[in-house]
């Protein structure tokens, strides 16, 4: 129920809170938000770790300075992100399992088109199964 109904002696009225008109008129509620800043927190996560792994491999072993500060950095900055997601209340095993698998798909195509590995049917089966996973947590309920 939206409102609440107040009689008055020679009246009957129909009250709806203010913030309950302020939500159906397109602004979210608080958790809402808070899911939506989980979920944009742990796309940052998976694009931090996704850069920090692909300098990885510039780094030449961690030999080469700059892409070895890039590797830090961002390692550090997908797990600040991470840890912040969770608090905003997402499940560990979904955002983890999120993370990782995209992670893992993402620096898969990154090596197919900018570091000329090849694709396999190995991977092409990885990533299908990441994603099938991903969809399997997620229609589970576990978001």
């Amino acid at each position: 129920m939206i409102g609440t109904t107040v009689t008055d002696r020679a009246r009957t009225v129909y009250v709806i809170p203010l913030k309950r008109i302020v939500n159906l008129y397109g602004r979210t509620s608080t958790g809402l938000r808070r899911r939506r800043l989980a979920w944009i927190l742990l796309t940052g996560a998976i694009a931090s770790e996704v850069v920090a792994t692909s300098a990885l491999k510039l780094s030449n072993g961690l030999t080469r300075p700059a892409p070895s500060v890039v590797v830090a950095v961002g390692y550090l900055l997908s797990f600040v992100l991470l840890a912040q997601a969770l608090k905003l209340q997402l499940q560990v095993s979904v955002a983890y399992a999120i993370w990782s698998g995209g992670g893992t798909a993402a620096i898969t195509i990154i090596g197919m088109l900018l570091l000329n590995e090849p694709l396999t049917a190995g991977k092409a089966l990885g990533i299908a199964l990441v994603i099938a996973g991903v969809v399997a947590l997620n229609l589970a309920g576990a978001h």
